[in-house]
């Protein structure tokens, strides 16, 4: 069973110095072979208030024997070692365990030697080389659909092969294990970690997994309706503008947009009417177009300006 040093001389664990050698002193003298000769278990007592004593007094031994027990007493004890096997263990703090536990129990087959293997292991494990950071830049287009990026880095022998994953915006964390800096050790390489820079688009701008597009359309098509070509992340689709379409008039083309994961956004396009350029129209045409034009604004309905005022 574990001693008590502190209740053998009858003080507490937070006891000062001079607490603790008065204590010793009445003890010492209460417990002296000499005055209890009737007393078979005296000079046992008084040999074990002694020892109590040399090691509380002592602040070093006192410091060690309140983190470890008896156990940070014996000779050729190693403290740091120690802390590191209780840190490996999971243990959070106090004394170590005792005789039996440290070599796994009554009649265990463990030793010291095993004990302190896995610390022994540990510390020759050689450390892990630094991880290196960066940046990667790739197009709009790379970015939605994908890509592997290859890299020369600096102080990492051949290329390095980065796999930019679907749907990846602008400030991802990409991580490549082992194409960091080299170990000095003779340990694993550490990893390379890149933040990845995304391009702008000249057409497409994208907000979150949407994409938005101004797709630009004629009058007749805007006045007829028509069936146009857009293009998405997955190639062109047609798409249906509707007869009568307004200048600024979204439509939604559902699933279109940005694919990460299991996820897809939608594309929107907002219909922009282009009229003719009339700089380069001969007279001809200019007096054919400003005549439909004239027969548009008979047709146009702009009642609603009236109605426009801050």
């Amino acid at each position: 069973m574990a001693r008590d040093l502190y209740s053998e001389l009858g003080v507490s664990r937070g006891a000062s110095a001079e607490e603790i050698r008065k204590a010793y002193r009445k003890l010492a003298v209460q417990w002296h072979p000499d005055r209890n000769q009737d007393k078979p278990d005296a000079e046992e007592r008084f040999k074990s208030l002694n020892s109590a004593y040399s090691v509380l007094s002592d602040a070093k031994k006192r410091s060690l024997y309140d983190e470890f027990g008896e156990e940070g007493l014996r000779e050729g004890f190693n403290p740091d070692l120690a802390r590191a096997y209780r840190s490996q263990r999971g243990a959070g703090g106090g004394a170590m365990p005792n005789i039996e536990d440290l070599f796994g129990g009554a009649g265990g087959a463990r030793g010291f030697s095993d004990l302190f293997g896995d610390v022994f292991r540990a510390a020759r494990q050689p450390a892990k080389g630094r991880d290196a950071a960066g940046e990667i830049e790739v197009d709009f287009a790379s970015a939605l659909r994908g890509t592997t990026v290859t890299l020369q880095v600096p102080g990492v022998s051949g290329e390095v092969n980065v796999r930019v994953p679907p749907g990846a915006t602008d400030g991802d964390k990409l991580r490549v294990a082992g194409r960091g800096s080299p170990s000095r050790s003779g340990g694993a390489a550490g990893d390379l970690l890149l933040t990845l820079r995304v391009g702008k688009h000249p057409y497409f701008q994208r907000d979150g997994l949407d994409l938005r597009l101004d797709f630009p359309i004629s009058l007749s098509e805007a006045f007829r309706g028509a069936k146009v070509r857009v293009p998405t992340p997955d190639g062109a689709v047609s798409l249906t503008v509707p007869e009568g379409a307004q200048s600024g008039q979204v439509v939604r083309l559902k699933g279109r947009g940005v694919k990460r994961k299991d996820q897809a956004g939608d594309l929107y396009v907002k219909f922009l009417i282009q009229g003719p350029n009339i700089r380069e129209l001969g007279a001809d045409k200019r007096k054919q177009v400003e005549d439909a034009l004239e027969l548009l604004d008979e047709a146009t309905d702009l009642s609603a300006r009236e109605r426009i005022q801050i």
